[in-house]
């Protein structure tokens, strides 16, 4: 549009002249070597104008023959660029389609077309990267390291190649060369970052971490959060208290919601007598995110307390995030330590409707210890084999006990969050009548302790197969057989055996005696064999499982 308005105003301005000339006629006389010329200013003009235009056109002319031998390297070069453009083009395509035979045509091409083309550069290491051929790939990503306009594409090129072929060391020189000459550049950043936490050298991770601030390559947040956990880190490595409970503090103000930041300057705050800020640093996490390992140290943070006195701590605590799990179970935990069971009990339960591996533990342990119930904290036990898991500390599948500020498997900083793991294997089912049999179990004590392996085997025995006719006597039966089981045994495991098939089918294979096993059991020679007298029965509910595993 302004093209056309500057074109409209050059005509119109022309045609200005050329009026104004018109109305004006003169005539111009010109004298020269004795020749006269008399002529009209228009005239002249035109005449003028056209001696300007043959000028410049021989002038062209002449320019264009004097430089036709640079202007024919150029198109060709012009011309071979375009080529090589379109083979980069067309080789890049296919490597992103798998086709490696296209990919290595197109790839010599360019290469002859144009070797030093960055583009040329990449689609072989491309090539060679897709092809397997590894030292192909380093030599074109080294061709690329070596100049200034791709030097970083060649440094990320070896570094990968690095990686692959797991040598940490070139990994590490090439990661920090591309991190010093750009300090800006994320990944040499972040892959410094990862060295330097894996090899635990906190303090130069710390280092770079500010770098990255400075850079501009995280945000605050992401700042203040992975630097808390490098101090975290740095706190639990450092052997001095004074500077440990320093780098805690620090962590614990950056993240107040990082668990064993604010875990670790409670305990280390109140070793240093420093209570009412373990307190406050407890209680802060505590409502962000209850953890155990906060309830453990906020339990325990006067030394030389009772149980009572831990109790009343951890009723504090759970007012702070009532309704939460971990408020039951850690309030659970020292209303048992401190022998209050209705309190324990008013605690737990409701987390029995679906109980974790934890409550079924804890609900066990409160069984045998409020009433010694040696049949409920069995059931119990039993149910927690195949309760849902708890939650841990993952990080990349993995499952810790406690926390590592990096993943064992991606090397990634803060990677281990506290949820519940996926469970891969299921765990295993307990037949359901063996446990309605240990809950109806009543808690045995004294003499009729001793009797419970002879009543478990008359409730499960299974009659043996009668022999057909005519067949020869097996050494079993040609054995002698057992005296009957005492009366009392058969009295106390009727009721069991009622709730089987085979005892409800004839009442007297209770009675009935064992043959002997056709193989004889032998000790092993360092099995010292049973013991000659009477030994004290066992009264844990372990037992169940060890008579289990023995009948079985």
């Amino acid at each position: 549009m302004i093209r056309v308005v500057l074109y409209l105003i050059l005509v119109a301005l022309v045609a200005i002249g050329a009026a104004w000339l018109a109305d004006r006629p003169g005539e111009v006389t010109i004298l020269w070597l004795g020749h006269r010329i008399e002529t009209q200013v228009a005239v002249l003009a035109g005449v003028m104008a056209l001696v300007a235009a043959l000028t410049v056109l021989l002038w062209s002319l002449l320019r264009l023959l004097l430089r036709s031998s640079h202007l024919i390297v150029r198109a060709r070069a012009a011309r071979r660029r375009v080529q090589a453009q379109r083979a980069i083009s067309h080789g890049l395509i296919a490597i992103g389609a798998g086709d490696t035979r296209a990919a290595q045509r197109f790839a010599a091409q360019a290469e002859q077309l144009a070797a030093q083309e960055p583009l040329a550069l990449l689609l072989s290491a491309q090539m060679a990267q897709a092809s397997g051929d590894r030292a192909g790939a380093e030599r074109a990503f080294r061709a690329m390291a070596e100049r200034s306009d791709t030097k970083l594409l060649g440094m990320r090129g070896l570094y990968v190649e690095a990686q692959r072929r797991q040598d940490a060391l070139a990994a590490r020189h090439y990661a920090e060369a591309a991190a010093h000459a750009a300090p800006a550049l994320p990944w040499a950043s972040h892959a410094v970052l990862a060295d330097r936490s894996a090899t635990q050298d906190w303090a130069g991770a710390l280092g770079v971490l500010e770098r990255m601030r400075r850079a501009g390559v995280i945000g605050r947040d992401t700042h203040r959060r992975r630097r808390a956990v490098l101090l975290t880190a740095l706190a639990e490595a450092e052997s001095d208290p004074a500077r440990a409970k320093g780098h805690a503090l620090e962590a614990a103000k950056l993240a107040p919601d990082l668990v064993p930041a604010a875990a670790l300057a409670g305990r280390l705050c109140a070793e240093a007598g420093d209570l009412r800020r373990a307190t406050r640093i407890v209680e802060t996490a505590w409502r962000a995110e209850p953890h155990p390992d906060l309830a453990e140290v906020y339990a325990h943070l006067r030394f030389g307390d009772t149980a009572r006195d831990r109790l009343a701590r951890v009723q504090i605590l759970e007012r702070l995030a009532p309704g939460n799990v971990e408020s039951a179970l850690a309030l659970g935990r020292a209303a048992i330590d401190a022998r209050d069971f209705a309190a324990a009990r008013h605690a737990l339960l409701p987390l029995t409707v679906a109980p974790t591996q934890r409550v079924a533990l804890m609900m066990a342990e409160l069984e045998e210890a409020e009433h010694g119930d040696i049949g409920r904290a069995r059931a119990w036990m039993a149910r927690a084999l195949r309760a849902a898991r708890d939650p841990a500390w993952m990080a990349d599948g993995v499952v810790s006990d406690h926390w590592l500020p990096v993943s064992p498997v991606t090397g990634e900083l803060d990677a281990f969050h506290w949820r519940a793991p996926v469970s891969e294997i299921a765990a295993p089912v307990i037949e359901e009548r063996i446990e309605e049999r240990i809950e109806a179990a009543p808690p045995l004590s004294g003499p009729a302790r001793g009797d419970l392996e002879a009543e478990v085997a008359d409730a499960e025995e299974v009659p043996a197969p009668a022999e057909p006719t005519g067949t020869a006597t097996t050494p079993a039966a040609s054995a002698p057989a057992l005296p009957p089981a005492p009366a009392s045994a058969s009295a106390a495991a009727a009721p069991a055996s009622a709730a089987t098939p085979a005892s409800a089918a004839s009442p007297q294979q209770s009675l009935r005696p064992r043959a002997k096993p056709v193989m004889p059991l032998v000790h092993a020679p360092d099995d010292p064999g049973p013991d000659d007298g009477p030994s004290r029965p066992d009264r844990s509910w372990r037992s169940l499982f060890r008579r289990q595993g023995n009948g079985a």
